[in-house]
């Protein structure tokens, strides 16, 4: 099984690095907050726009390594049409699974994401594939400065 995911992992990281969705500047954006990872150079701007507590849409524009591209990536398809409090709740989650503070992640509730839960084995790559949740959560409550992941 763990062959399984690991293959599954390279896969979705290399599609979504090659091909990265939502990967726009969005000029009518309620929300943009900028995240840098410094150990490794990654660089994004999050767009959110907003309908009350709601993500319409998320797009994002930057530079960065595979996994950080993968991860900014899955989030933005992942958060539109989630409230504030669901993506607050899924940046928690994504969180624990990749830092490896639990155990017994719900893979089926964390969806896609979960092919990311292989980072935890690689602690000098969870900062790149947390950067762009980090930054969600700034956007969500609503703070403009930049994040840094040091």
């Amino acid at each position: 099984m763990f062959d399984d995911l690991r293959d599954l992992y390279q896969e979705v990281i290399f599609d979504h690095n090659r091909n990265p969705r939502n990967f726009r500047v969005m000029e009518d954006a309620d929300r943009q907050v900028e995240g840098f990872n410094p150990l490794c150079g990654d660089r994004l701007t999050l767009f959110l726009k907003m309908d009350g507590d709601q993500i319409v849409d998320a797009s994002f524009q930057g530079s960065g390594c595979a996994i950080s591209t993968a991860s900014v990536s899955l989030m933005t398809e992942i958060v539109k049409g989630k409230t504030e409090e669901q993506a607050e709740a899924l940046f928690k989650q994504f969180h624990e699974m990749t830092t490896g503070k639990e155990e017994n992640i719900d893979l089926e509730a964390i969806g896609k994401l979960a092919v990311l839960a292989g980072v935890r084995e690689y602690p000098a790559r969870v900062k790149c594939a947390t950067l762009a949740w980090h930054t969600l959560d700034a956007a969500l409550k609503n703070e403009e400065s930049s994040i840094s992941t040091e």
